[in-house]
This record gives C-alpha cells, structure tokens and sequence, in this order.
C-alpha cells in the first residue's frame, strides 16, 4: 500500500490570518483517513489547498508523487483526485443526470453512460429523480448527488467535506454506510468532518486539527478511546 497523497508542513493564509499552520499528514492508498476538529480549525482550508482552490504560501502537496503545486484545480481533477464540497455546491438549476453528467467532464463520452449507470445502482434515489431539478431534492438526496457527481470522475481519492452538515441522523448512517462501501470498492478516502463520532467510525486512521495544527493522530479506534478526544469531541 503506498502514500497515494503526502502533505508535508503547509501554511495558508487567508489575508494575514494564519489558517493552517505547518500541517503534515499522508493518505494510503485504499484507506480511509480522517480530519477531525472544530469550526474554523482549518480543515476545509487543508482539502481546498489539496484540491488546488487555496494556494499554500510554503510547504507542498503531493498526489501519486506529482508536486500539485501550481496546478490548475480542474487539471488536479484529471489526475484522479476528486473533492466533495462543504455544502454539497451542486448545480440546482439543472436536472439530477445533467449534475452528474457534468462530473464526468474529464472522461470520453464513451464512459458517460457506464458512469451515469454504477451511479444508479449505488446511489437508487437518484434513479427516480433523474430528471427532477435538483435544487428541488432533499439534503441528503443533494448529498448524493454531490457524491455521485464526483464519482463520475473516476477518482483514485475522493476527498469529501463535512457530508453529514445539516442531515438528520438516519441519512447521516446512510452517507456512511456509502463512504465505507465505496471504500470497500476501492476508493480511497479524504474525508473532512465534524461528527467526529461518525468519522472515526469509519477510518482507518485519523488526525485531529486544532486552530491550524494537527494535535493528535492515530488508528480510528485510538483516536475513539482517547480521553482527550471523547471530552472535546464524542461528548465524553
């Protein structure tokens, strides 16, 4: 299992706000690892500066070892490395297939249809609303979406940001159950999240940031068992 992404000691700014500060962290392939932390801890920031939206002033991001530094974000994509973003971003003026098959963009027109068809099948409620406008679908139908849209990429590395925000508890076991199948297929996983109960449930290994730092790491269930962990962030 080789590093498929390695983070090494970045540092993004916002104007004269330090964001994140020297984070280092890497991602296996095929694993499942997880960013946990509090609001503004600068995990969004670290996903939007893998995935080529937010520049790191120093220090350097490498995907399947390329230096992603100075790629355009839409080339990063064709590399294979996908993003989820927070707040879902799907096109709500078109149709659901519309959405997805604007996430195809990268792939030949051959492989549109094979994609469109392991969507349905993973992801059924979009089946029935393939031709429903989708600013007219619920959250965690708009959840799949921006998933399924994404998928259509073909990523090596799906990254997804906080795919849990603002759904109700069951769809948020569902969105789960779907990051660990699609990990079981063979995706490899980024994911950013703040129901840290939900995300170390599911990775592999974990790191937590704190005000731009990575303060803790290790497996899912060490990260679960910590004291330090259960008191700021499992309620314990």
């Amino acid at each position: 299992m080789g590093k498929i992404l390695e983070v090494n000691d970045i540092h993004v700014y916002y104007g004269s706000i330090h964001a994140v500060k020297g984070v280092s962290f890497d991602v296996n392939e095929g694993e499942i690892v997880t960013l946990i932390g509090a609001n503004g801890a600068g995990k969004s920031t670290t996903l939007n500066t893998i995935s080529g939206i937010l520049h790191a002033r120093s220090g350097s991001v490498t995907f399947e070892g390329k230096d992603l530094h100075g790629i355009a974000p839409h080339n990063i994509v064709r590399q294979g490395l996908a993003q989820v973003p927070e707040g879902r971003r799907i096109f709500l003026q078109m149709t659901v297939e519309e959405n997805l098959e604007m996430g195809a963009y990268t792939q030949s027109n051959a492989s549109i249809a094979p994609g469109l068809a392991d969507a349905y099948a993973r992801f059924p409620r979009l089946k029935e609303r393939r031709k429903q406008i989708a600013g007219t679908l619920s959250g965690g139908e708009q959840q799949m979406l921006a998933m399924g849209r994404a998928l259509m990429s073909k990523p090596k590395l799906l990254m997804l940001d906080e795919p849990s925000m603002g759904l109700a508890p069951i769809l948020v076991e569902q969105i789960f159950d779907i990051i660990r199948e699609l990990n079981e297929a063979g995706t490899t996983i980024l994911l950013v999240e703040q129901n840290a109960q939900a995300a170390l449930s599911v990775a592999h290994r974990a790191y937590v940031l704190e005000t731009g730092n990575i303060v803790l790491s290790g497996t899912g269930a060490e990260l679960m068992a910590s004291d330090a962990v259960q008191k700021a962030y499992l309620g314990g």
